[in-house]
């Protein structure tokens, strides 16, 4: 006969019942009782978050970035509350303890919630702060669940809410999250330098209208995609920077109500002790809370970026088209077997992925423009989607930009034949000979002279 028994204790007014039972325990609070696995670190505010608001399939624990970013926010909050005197130092160190060890990525399979979810992001932030005080009563010899030394809202949460401490977690994750793509575009833009300055002794045919035009160097051609990846790259990384101005001590809605005068002054000194990043107050914390308009920059520009690496994926399709019915100008390094039907097919699958990647990134952008449209009042409360979304383009494009740069662009190859042919052929020459004679005569000329006799005029 299986041994249990319980008992019930109020803390910060919920009242938490736990049976000591194998494989299981149970938490209550003012909407039921909840069954919880027996060593989950989370407790009964995570399990509703899972019950009532899933949907996407997509749990916090994906994301270690925000992860390690809200521990981060919770030890710089928890050192603040210790300066200002809101819980004492047995209380403050078990915190601290709790968060280097979320922060060191351990216990991430704890991080149950769907990142998306309504409520402004209560169940990321309740999910969080249910682990610390698990985490930091164990260290003070306490009961998983039972949180009778520290509290997830009274301790854990002291001096903060949902609002400022998500807001500012996902800006400080989306910061980290942009160093991987970061390092993939300069190795990018450096290839495509270098193949610029490789193939500028090759001439070829360029196009407008998807029609034959003027002669051009192959290298200039690429010098362009270098040059558009650079702009675009800049661009975005200014946006990215901008998301340190953050609005931690804030609470709700910017007024600070809940957050002592003491933990407020010393609150962003914390952070950048703690994050070793240089964040800063925003100027207006009641805009911090309305408006996301900093995070929808950031997805447009990545959007952008995301939209000039399909031209630059699509141009080389073109380009290698072929082999003898396309344009053909360059051959991109086979990696696997092109086709199931064509024996010795090779299809430019890089540029593809490259350009299905960017597709899903378009994707993201418009769910963090739609986040920002329909924020209402004092709290937009679809500001996780958008941080969320926004980590999932940094994740995709920084994934296939690096198969892109590795696997086509370093070793592409021109075919210098190829090239010299469709240098020569009418439309060039045309070009060249009105150089000489002047548009109205030229075109008076290719209405009297075939192609050769025109050809033979340039000789």
């Amino acid at each position: 006969m299986m041994m249990h028994f319980a008992f019930i204790s109020m803390v910060g007014g919920i009242s938490i019942s736990q049976e000591n039972q194998v494989g299981t325990r149970t938490e209550v609070d003012n909407f039921g009782k909840i069954t919880i696995p027996q060593f989950a670190l989370y407790g009964i505010q995570t399990v509703r978050t899972v019950q009532n608001l899933s949907f996407s399939g997509q749990p916090l624990k994906n994301y270690p970035e925000y992860i390690m970013a809200l521990a981060l926010v919770k030890k710089a909050a928890a050192l603040a509350n210790l300066e200002a005197n809101v819980f004492d130092d047995s209380i403050g160190n078990a915190i601290l303890n709790a968060c280097g060890q979320l922060i060191q990525g351990n216990y991430q399979d704890q991080f149950i919630v769907d990142i998306l979810h309504g409520g402004g992001g209560i169940g990321t932030n309740m999910n969080v702060n249910e682990v610390l005080a698990n985490l930091a009563n164990q260290t003070l010899g306490g009961s998983l669940g039972t949180y009778m030394s520290v509290h997830p809202v009274d301790h854990v949460n002291a001096s903060q809410s949902t609002s400022d401490v998500c807001h500012t977690a996902i800006r400080l994750a989306i910061v980290r999250c942009f160093d991987q793509l970061d390092q993939e575009l300069i190795k990018m833009a450096n290839i495509l330098e270098k193949k610029s300055q490789e193939f500028m002794g090759i001439t070829t045919i360029s196009r407008t209208c998807l029609q034959d035009a003027m002669r051009v160097q192959l290298g200039e051609v690429f010098s362009g995609y270098a040059a558009l990846l650079k702009r675009r790259h800049r661009s975005l990384k200014e946006a990215v920077l901008s998301l340190l101005n953050v609005n931690l001590g804030g609470t709700v809605i910017g007024n600070g109500v809940g957050a002592p005068e003491k933990y407020r002054a010393v609150i962003m000194e914390k952070l950048r002790e703690v994050s070793q990043m240089n964040v800063t107050l925003r100027n207006n914390l009641f805009d911090a809370a309305q408006n996301i308009d900093d995070l929808a920059h950031v997805s447009k520009e990545i959007s952008l970026l995301a939209t000039s690496l399909i031209k630059v994926a699509k141009d080389l399709r073109l380009l290698s088209s072929g082999p003898e019915a396309g344009f053909s100008e360059i051959t991109l390094p086979s990696v696997q077997a092109g086709s199931s039907f064509f024996p010795g097919k090779v299809n430019p699958v890089i540029p593809e992925t490259m350009i299905q990647s960017c597709f899903q990134v378009l994707g993201c952008d418009r769910a963090v423009q739609a986040a920002l449209e329909h924020g209402e009042l004092d709290l937009n409360v679809f500001e996780g989607l958008a941080g969320a979304n926004i980590l999932n383009g940094l994740h995709m494009l920084a994934n296939s930009a690096h198969s892109f740069t590795e696997r086509c662009l370093k070793d592409i190859t021109p075919n210098e034949e190829r090239c010299e042919s469709l240098s020569n052929t009418l439309i060039p020459v045309v070009v060249e000979l009105k150089e000489r004679m002047g548009y109205s005569a030229v075109s008076k000329l290719m209405k009297e002279h075939d192609r050769e006799s025109i050809k033979n005029l340039l000789e």
